[in-house]
């Protein structure tokens, strides 16, 4: 039987869509966030664009049907180019009703709003806050809603295993996703070798999942419930082998091809932070690459052991989020004073304090250039996209040992967990890292500097003649020993700085996608790359004259950012903070900055950026 028929043999519609938003959204018990990676798999095997924003609480166990304990998941799939998870879902799949409060705002006019009627009924009803049943009062009139009870139809299809009803119920999330393979005409095949592999060791609740998928399937076979099916064709993406990736795994991998391409071994001080942690489990992975993991004891000995790890000779990095960064600065500063590479993961989240752990926010930029005691700048770079942070992993490593320093990377929590189609590069294009270690007793000087980079050279512990010593107390240039000549204290401050300021010559100048010159310019850093790229597209669409520049390097800035500032009339800087670079960007001296903040642990939609473009634009007219 055709997938286009159903058992009655009456035709079902089929649609073609260029894109398509689902939201995955349920109590963070009920396997949300499983079941959006699934269909994202399942959409980048067909060859489909796409980005995902998982988003779920900080509690590990919220109270059961409670607004602070939804989860959900967003999938974006596209046969074009896409650069975000969507402003807005077309389906929203809601398991509960504090699920459908939280979520509904978000769906389309007339999108598809999939219910487990089940669930809405009793207490589920009042731990929402709905004073009736918004199922049966006509407050969901404005879209294609379909009651369906997930939950009674996983327990028929699974009424002859030998599961009990608690871990039936745990199934109906597969129910749903076999519901969507339907709908959106996808194999299941990926998903069955997942379970395969993931409910090995427990047989029966993997061959309960399969049957509820396969149920959820066959519901939409037997049923008129669903009268059109849609297609969504791959997209025409350059040719390669891809795979889909979040930002944390991105990182990790990237650390592990830098370690390859520098010929360093990499040692991994962790501390476990929301939403850092998966580099650290992630990274554990792969110790036939040299790669060593060590998760501490608290945040400040982590660091220390990657200080540690960078004396050998290894090159130490440390992860963690906002808080923990706070606690790790004194011991930042040590790799500051002694000149020993280092690499920094901060993992943005919302703050201050414990703030909002699962929520996204571009909260420590400040933190990065300023968090410090006295003079002590820091390289500080920013991936763009899950896929980019690869190569900023690369970079930060580049930087680190070429120019002897500690170097911050600022992800967040979108790029963390969000994940996008990448192509798997070959390890001809990854750029060599060069690394000099000291051997000649002759010339050797602990602060003795490479007179292009300001580098101090870098020995290792027991290489015969080499012997220094280094440490937090002012060191005399060249010599290393212990000073307190003003004068040389003087001079090491403002060599130090000039020797972060220098790599300002080793990095791209900052390009301008559009006119080079204009009325409007929108500059972003970070995760608000996909929506200023797609709120810039959308406005020339509009005939507006718009610009658009992303900075990766926040420290130093690209040499030719003050050239690139003043050729427009107005630069507006969308951030998730408070005008952070901003602030920054008017302390260079530019005067002609417009911050955009938003601090919501949500990111920019597409439609918000568009919506001030054109403030902008009205503005600069008049």
């Amino acid at each position: 039987m055709s997938i286009a028929e159903n058992v009655a043999g009456r035709p079902v519609g089929k649609e073609s869509l260029d894109r398509v938003v689902i939201r995955f959204a349920g109590d963070s018990g009920d396997g949300m966030q499983l079941t959006g990676m699934q269909f994202t798999h399942t959409a980048a095997l067909v060859g489909n664009d796409l980005s995902t924003f998982p988003d779920f609480p900080a509690e590990i166990r919220a109270p059961a049907g409670s607004l602070p304990g939804v989860s959900g998941f967003q999938v974006h799939f596209s046969s074009s180019e896409i650069s975000t998870p969507g402003d807005a879902p077309d389906v929203l799949v809601a398991m509960n009703p504090a699920a459908l409060k939280v979520n509904i705002a978000d769906l389309k006019p007339n999108g598809i709003l999939i219910v487990n009627s089940y669930s809405f009924k009793g207490k589920n009803l009042e731990y929402a806050g709905y004073a009736s049943n918004p199922l049966e009062d006509g407050t969901l009139a404005g879209f294609r809603l379909f009651l369906i009870d997930l939950t009674t139809l996983t327990r028929r299809a699974l009424a002859e295993t030998k599961l009990g009803q608690k871990d039936m119920d745990r199934c109906k999330n597969f129910f749903a996703l076999g519901m969507m393979y339907w709908m959106y005409n996808r194999s299941m095949d990926s998903t069955y070798r997942f379970i395969e592999r993931s409910f090995a060791k427990r047989p029966d609740v993997g061959a309960a999942n399969r049957l509820a998928l396969e149920a959820g399937y066959a519901y939409c076979l037997a049923t008129e419930v669903f009268q059109t099916t849609y297609d969504v064709p791959p997209a025409k993406l350059p040719p390669g082998r891809y795979r889909s990736i979040s930002g944390n795994t991105a990182l990790a991998l990237g650390l592990v091809a830098a370690g390859e391409q520098s010929g360093l071994s990499i040692m991994l001080g962790s501390y476990p932070i929301t939403p850092a942690s998966d580099i650290l489990h992630e990274l554990s992975n792969y110790k036939n690459f040299g790669i060593m993991t060590f998760q501490a004891e608290d945040e400040i000995a982590a660091v220390g052991a990657a200080i540690g790890a960078s004396f050998t000779g290894s090159l130490g990095v440390t992860t963690t989020s906002g808080p923990g960064m706070a606690l790790k600065m004194e011991a930042i500063n040590l790799a500051v004073m002694t000149e020993l590479p280092l690499v920094i993961f901060n993992i943005q989240r919302g703050g201050p304090s414990t703030g909002l752990p699962t929520k996204t926010e571009q909260a420590d930029l400040f933190q990065a250039l300023f968090g410090r005691n006295s003079e002590s700048p820091i390289p500080v770079i920013a991936p763009c996209t899950p896929g980019d942070c690869f190569h900023i992993a690369i970079e930060a490593v580049r930087i680190a040992v070429t120019y002897m320093t500690p170097v911050i990377v600022l992800s967040d929590g979108y790029l963390a967990n969000g994940s996008e189609p990448w192509m798997i590069p070959s390890i001809e294009e990854l750029p060599r890292i060069d690394v000099k270690f000291a051997t000649d007793p002759g010339t050797f000087l602990p602060y003795a500097r490479d007179p292009v980079t300001l580098a101090r050279h870098w020995a290792r512990p027991g290489t015969p003649g080499l012997e220094h010593r280094i440490g937090g107390i002012e060191k005399a240039d060249g010599t290393g020993h212990i000073s307190y000549d003003p004068d040389n204290h003087e001079h090491m401050v403002k060599r130090r700085a000039a020797r972060v300021a220098g790599i300002a010559r080793d990095i791209p100048e900052l390009e301008v996608e559009g006119p080079a010159t204009g009325k409007l310019l929108v500059l972003g850093w970070g995760s608000t790359y996909g929506a200023i790229v797609g709120a810039v597209d959308e406005a020339r669409k509009l005939g507006l004259d718009v610009s658009r520049a992303h900075l990766r390097h926040l420290n130093p800035f690209p040499r030719n950012l003050h050239d690139v500032l003043g050729r427009f009339e107005r630069v507006l800087v969308p951030e998730m903070n408070l005008g952070q670079l901003a602030f920054v960007l008017r302390g260079h001296g530019a005067t002609n900055i417009d911050s955009y903040s938003k601090v919501q642990g949500k990111p920019f939609k597409i439609a918000e950026i568009l919506d001030r473009i054109r403030d902008e634009r009205g503005e600069v007219a008049r």
